[in-house]
Parts: structure tokens; sequence; C-alpha cells
């Protein structure tokens, strides 16, 4: 069975079976983030036309932050009701791999 999973210096953030993939990028359930003491919500938001509002998380790791490298839909619009509250990462900060 395939897993996705997200790393930042190898300490695993997300790890799940069942994902979903929307615009190329990886949402991760909720349950999919067993620790959620990295996380830290930040100020920043952004507007999708067809998600809706999204909320940021920076990351925490040791004396490393990541910011903004995170990202959910706490209210997404209807036609991405799927990923509500899923968390999806910047590859370009985070290594999400489906193996």
């Amino acid at each position: 069975m395939p897993l996705a999973r997200a790393t930042l210096d190898d300490i695993l953030l997300a790890e799940s079976p069942t994902w979903e993939t929307v615009e190329g990028n990886v949402y991760f359930p909720p349950a999919a983030i067993h620790d959620k003491s990295p996380f830290t919500p930040t100020d920043l938001s952004t507007h999708c036309p067809w998600k809706g509002d999204a909320s940021y998380y920076s990351i925490r790791i040791g004396d490393k932050t990541v910011p903004n490298a995170a990202w959910f839909y706490p209210t997404p619009f209807e036609a991405a009701a799927k990923i509500k509250d899923h968390v999806a990462f910047y590859t370009s900060k985070v290594k999400v791999t489906v193996e």
C-alpha cells in the first residue's frame, strides 16, 4: 500500500496511506500529523477563487523554524470540501514523497 510522507531534516511530520492530490500538492488528512507540536499557526492567509481562504503553519524542528511551510483550508468552498483541514506542504521547504 502506498504511503505519503512529509519530512523536514529527517523528522517525520506527516504520514498517511490516504491523501488528496489537488493541483499537484499532496494534502494530508488531519490524522496524518501525529505530533502537532512543531506546527505553529501564523498570521498569513491567502485566497484561492475555488478553494477558499488558506491558513498557514510555520514548522520548528530544534533551533530551525521554516516560516509558512504548510497550509490548510479550515472552511473551504464546496468544490474543495474534500480537503477541509488537510495539510499541504511547500515542497521547496519540506520533503514530500509518495511511495
